[in-house]
């Protein structure tokens, strides 16, 4: 391994062992391939699997395998054709087996911090389904939980609303406003510092850059 690739399992064994200080469990994986074997290792065939918006899913290569699992029940919204099939979708995803999502940010000490725009991805997080599988890259972890939140403000909204095509202060400048508009993706702030429910959240680390 080179010193980058060594420094990051070194940080991400450091945050583990504070992830199983708050009931969570944590998994290193070196490479994007890495992830979605333990990724699929970890759901189980004959179970229903949802997904939140993300990118780190869509670029480690987790969601395609999902898709091209015939043996889970996958709950995807992006088939919706109404709005109403879209509203259930997101309903369903709640009583999952197994919700998959990335994280804005993560701390040294094992504190998730996620933004999130409708609330959909952090209230599966906090309550619904079974299993909570978090993939992020490594560039998404942060010192303290202040950090983190200026980490999702200013490295990981602005261009989430650029991808997105949302008219917010952020993306035409690159700096968080505060904004309160109509397309404004910053709505609700949960910090996950304890699973309820011991090794209900797993947090897969890549040894790459993923995601914004």
């Amino acid at each position: 391994m080179n010193p980058k690739q060594t420094f990051y399992q070194t940080q991400a064994d450091t945050i583990i062992k504070h992830l199983q200080k708050r009931r969570m469990e944590g998994y290193y994986c070196p490479t994007k391939e890495d992830a979605v074997k333990t990724a699929m290792s970890l759901t189980a065939a004959g179970t229903s699997v949802s997904f939140g918006g993300s990118m780190t899913l869509a670029e480690t290569g987790i969601l395609d395998a999902l898709k091209n699992r015939d043996d889970i029940r996958l709950i995807d919204r992006s088939l919706a054709k109404t709005p109403q099939e879209v509203k259930q979708a997101y309903r369903d995803s709640f009583s999952a087996d197994t919700y998959f999502m990335s994280t804005n940010a993560i701390t040294l000490d094992g504190h998730l911090v996620n933004v999130d725009g409708n609330g959909n991805r952090v209230a599966a997080l906090a309550y619904g389904p079974d299993q909570v599988i978090i993939v992020t890259g490594m560039n998404k972890v942060t010192s303290t939980v202040e950090d983190a939140i200026r980490r999702v403000s200013n490295l990981a909204s602005p261009p989430n609303c650029v991808r997105l095509n949302k008219k917010t202060p952020c993306a035409a400048t690159g700096r968080c406003a505060e904004c309160l508009g109509d397309d404004c993706i910053c709505s609700q702030t949960v910090i996950t510092r304890r699973s309820g429910v011991i090794g209900r959240i797993k947090v897969l680390f890549v040894g790459e850059e993923l995601g914004y």
